[in-house]
């Protein structure tokens, strides 16, 4: 199975993971939507929803690039109806946007954990739920949202609260999107990297250029996203998916050629938060 002619709607993308997903679908000849905020340059990241869209269209596919907000619900509709009415439905729904705040509770900003709730758990869910009365029409219809799995040690839940509310709320909602439309033949599964991906998140918000150096890059994830679009959506549900169990299970036993600087042994790598 392939993403040839498949409909992808995701929310983000214009850079990172989100793009390298979009990029390794258009490979195929994929439709990918781009629900972005990014309309105009940002003066520290790279990339925007219209640069994104045609990095799409050299890759292979065709783009539809959306500009909106993933916390405003009639965005969100806005975009579902742009998407099927472009590319005639939606196959897949990417819930790719998300904020993080690694703060300690009595340092976050109500602001700040408001943001992470509105964007990580409230725009998975609405995203999601839009989506999901065309997705029952498509062939082989999947949810994957890009969260850990819902590890309970206090070495975690204690470490940043509220940013551990807002990932595992992206997890819990895509579980129970999972159960709820399990009959329909909806896929909905997580997936998570074991080390940090380097990434303008890694950069800004964990350990800067000392971190991406330690870290794997973006293509990672999109190949283990591929692997996990490409199965069929009724064996193949309701999974919080670690990026490099996915790869190996399909056979890859290198990922030498992931090290975002090339030749650091996997022993170097810095590992990603909420997995022991």
């Amino acid at each position: 199975m392939t993403l040839a002619g498949k409909t992808i709607l995701m929310s983000g993308g214009s850079r990172g993971i989100g793009l390298a997903i979009a990029l390794r679908a258009a490979a195929d000849g994929a439709n990918v939507a781009i629900l972005a905020k990014t309309d105009t340059p940002h003066p520290k990241l790279e990339g925007t929803v219209h640069t994104a869209a045609q990095a799409i269209r050299d890759a292979g596919g065709q783009a539809l690039p959306i500009v909106g907000d993933v916390r405003n619900e009639d965005d969100i509709t806005a975009a579902v109806l742009k998407t099927q009415g472009e590319f005639g439905g939606i196959d897949i729904v990417v819930n790719n946007a998300s904020v993080i705040d690694l703060s300690r509770s009595l340092d976050l900003s109500t602001k700040k954990y408001d943001l992470m709730q509105d964007v990580n758990v409230r725009g998975t869910f609405l995203l999601s739920r839009a989506a999901v009365p065309i997705l029952k029409d498509a062939e082989n219809p999947h949810i994957l949202s890009l969260s850990p799995p819902l590890n309970l040690s206090s070495k975690w839940l204690g470490a940043h609260t509220g940013y551990t509310l807002a990932k595992y709320g992206m997890t819990m909602a895509t579980l129970g999107l999972a159960a709820e439309f399990a009959a329909d033949g909806i896929a909905a599964n997580t997936l998570w990297p074991r080390t940090t991906i380097a990434t303008a998140a890694v950069q800004f918000a964990l350990g800067g250029d000392r971190m991406m150096r330690v870290s794997r890059t973006p293509e990672i994830y999109a190949d283990a996203a591929y692997e996990v679009l490409t199965r069929p959506s009724r064996e193949y549900t309701g999974q919080t998916l670690v990026v490099e169990d996915v790869l190996e299970e399909s056979g890859v036993t290198d990922f030498a050629r992931y090290a975002a600087t090339p030749g650091t042994p996997d022993s170097e790598l810095f590992p990603d938060i909420f997995l022991d």
